[in-house]
């Protein structure tokens, strides 16, 4: 098939979902610039570094006479080099002030996990797709499955250290390693039960219920932060501002200065997420939390209510 034609069919259904789970956060979608950032390190960083693992890994296997097939590299290595590789990118993110939830972590880890697909997939369909029957079938199934595991399995990995990164509890540095060791089963699952015929579809029904339970969380996560917007905020904006935060409202102008409506939002939400981090009593951030808190508040009075009493 034509090349540009496998260069857009990897593009676009990734661009797509990506958009999906971004549009998904409706509270604080995190900054594009970082979202493309996980991208772009999912595409090509994560896929330089998984080459470079892969080929340590069968060297070191080699050294000591250990067996190893094209079978062992795609169910055991495979799964684990690729998904330390797209992870490595989060232990940059988390130091982000952006990142400071559950869903922040869903978003980055998805984002690192389709651009990876996106290039695997676009190499699959350049080298593989030899007819047009070929092609469609690689392009529907990598598209719907194989691309989707990479996303949900690093968003697995997002999620906990989400989880770690405002956590007081003791073992919260095991947290991450733990969402590496499931985001490394669900890839060695997929990629065990499509390489038998007799299980073959097994692994479309593992990865349908992987997308159920990550849109699940996600829900979850969004749930949680209502709640955190909806106490936080209690006195320090009008009551029926929280309301409005938390609907479709939020966008529709005359409840606020409209030239400070979209940074009052972001704000507001900001300021109820920077009062439950410190209250989790993370030593390392509380003065940079408590310094955040002064200048959000200092703002959020300074804007015009303009209906206040709606």
């Amino acid at each position: 098939m034509p090349l540009l034609a496998s260069i857009l069919a990897g593009i676009i259904p990734m661009l797509t979902y990506l958009l999906i789970i971004w549009k998904m956060d409706k509270y604080e979608p995190e900054p594009l610039k970082l979202i493309a950032a996980n991208f772009l390190w999912g595409a090509i960083g994560a896929v330089i570094l998984s080459i470079a693992g892969s080929y340590f890994f069968v060297l070191f296997l080699q050294i000591f006479s250990i067996y190893e097939s094209s079978m062992v590299h795609s169910v055991i290595i495979a799964p684990v080099v690729e998904e330390i590789a797209k992870a490595l990118f989060l232990l940059y993110i988390i130091s982000k002030r952006d990142f400071d939830n559950i869903t922040d972590g869903l978003v980055y880890g998805a984002a690192i996990g389709l651009g990876f697909g996106m290039s695997e997939n676009i190499f699959y369909f350049i080298t593989y797709g030899t007819t047009v029957e070929n092609w469609i079938f690689l392009v529907a199934v990598r598209s719907t499955f194989s691309a989707v595991m990479h996303g949900l399995a690093t968003a697995v990995v997002g999620a906990f250290f989400g989880m770690a990164k405002y956590s007081n509890l003791k073992f919260r540095y095991i947290l991450p390693p733990g969402g590496l060791a499931i985001a490394s089963f669900i890839h060695f699952m997929w990629n065990y039960s499509v390489s038998f015929e007799n299980t073959f579809y097994w692994g479309f029904a593992f990865i349908v219920v992987a997308a159920i339970s990550f849109i699940l969380i996600f829900g979850m996560s969004l749930k949680t932060e209502r709640k955190i917007i909806k106490s936080e905020l209690k006195g320090e904006i009008p009551d029926n501002h929280i309301t409005i935060l938390l609907s479709k409202l939020k966008k529709e102008p005359g409840w606020v200065d409209e030239v400070e409506q979209k940074n009052y939002i972001k704000s507001a939400i900001n300021l109820a997420f920077r009062k439950r981090q410190l209250q989790q009593k993370i030593k390392q951030s509380k003065t940079l939390i408590e310094d955040d808190i002064k200048k959000l508040r200092e703002y959020l009075s300074s804007v015009n209510i303009t209906n206040e009493e709606e």
